[in-house]
């Protein structure tokens, strides 16, 4: 029998690979043929190098295996960081973002990133980055409002001459 070939064959693993990374079942189904690859024989670094992991990779699905059998090959849930906050400091924080910053003695009218972040460390003794707040903010379900520039209430005369583009119907002269 002949040697198959596909077109384009770099191109193709990697639309192969990312179609595998795509669903649960899928990743699930790869790491079984990887650790059913060892079952063959080969080694770690061959394994990982047919299926474009990392050996480490390989490796952790082989353990995982042995520990637990074909569920430790399952996706799980990741553990991630834990949240620095409590469930407490989460209440505390929606019952502040929804008073004004002045009751708390800020001189800010609106609630931003950069002002959670300084009201966490001076209230709740809490060292938090400013992108970590914004992420608070969207995960309490805030948006952020800010106040309408003052050019939306400037002479219209004067926003005209200002703009780069005519209005329609209107001819500049070259």
């Amino acid at each position: 029998m002949r040697k198959l070939q596909i077109s384009d064959q770099e191109i193709m693993r990697i639309a192969v690979q990312q179609e595998i990374l795509r669903s649960e079942e899928s990743r699930y189904d790869h790491r079984l043929h990887g650790v059913l690859l060892i079952t063959h024989g080969l080694s770690c670094y061959n394994v990982a190098d047919a299926l474009g992991q990392d050996p480490r990779t390989v490796e952790r699905w082989v353990k995982r295996f042995e520990k637990s059998g074909f569920a430790g090959l399952r996706e799980g849930e990741r553990e991630g960081r834990p949240r620095r906050l409590n469930e407490a400091q989460w209440e505390a924080i929606n019952n502040d973002l929804r008073r004004n910053p002045r009751e708390f003695g800020h001189t800010e009218n609106l609630w931003d990133g950069k002002l959670l972040s300084h009201h966490l460390e001076k209230f709740h003794k809490v060292d938090l980055g400013v992108r970590q707040c914004q992420r608070i903010f969207r995960e309490i379900g805030f948006r952020l409002r800010k106040p309408r520039p003052l050019i939306a209430h400037a002479d219209p005369a004067a926003q005209a001459a200002f703009k780069k583009t005519p209005s329609p119907g209107s001819r500049r002269k070259h």
